[in-house]
């Protein structure tokens, strides 16, 4: 091997490394700014557009989503409300409907309370007039039952039988004390 020659297994000496070659810097430093400008000029014409619209794109489907979110929000609110009305305006016609047939159901009974209060007050009347009959025929039986006796009670104490019309005689003056 030639003095200035290096191999490739010799390893570089300290400040020695290829990057900070003072004789191949310059030229570095030229085509990094090359490099960095064409990079620079790609990504912003043309990844940086391409990103930005995905995310405008993003964006707007985001909005779109949320809006359609709040579209749905919106008409499921409306009809829980107007499931609630239809609820509560049913049970108003069920209550109503239990009011009319609670009050039917009780002109009903009121109209056969009435009738057989009717019935019971006839019967009641029919009884009485009977038992009056019969107390009038008893109170009639009690007075010849009474004379009977009052004669049979007379003829046992007295040994001599009183007439009928003087037992009844003396007891009617008896009774008017």
């Amino acid at each position: 091997m030639a003095a200035g020659q290096k191999t490739h297994t010799e390893v570089p000496q300290k400040g020695n490394f290829p990057p900070f070659q003072a004789d191949t810097f310059a030229s570095q430093l030229f085509w990094f700014a090359i490099a960095f400008v064409v990079l620079y000029v790609v990504i912003s014409r043309f990844a940086i557009p391409r990103v930005g619209g995905i995310i405008d794109a993003r964006r707007q489907s985001v909005e779109g989503d949320l809006a359609e979110a709040r579209r749905l929000k919106d008409s499921s609110d409306a009809a829980i409300a107007a499931y609630e009305k239809a609820l509560a305006d049913a049970r108003g016609r069920a209550q109503a409907l239990a009011n009319e047939a609670r009050e039917k159901y009780a002109a009903e009974a009121e109209a056969a309370r009435k009738e057989l209060d009717a019935t019971l007050n006839r019967r009641i009347a029919e009884a009485e007039r009977t038992i009056a009959a019969r107390r009038t025929a008893a109170m009639a039986n009690v007075h010849d039952i009474a004379v009977e006796t009052a004669t049979i009670i007379v003829e046992r104490l007295t040994g001599n039988t009183p007439t009928s019309a003087d037992v009844a005689k003396a007891m009617a003056s008896t009774l008017k004390r």
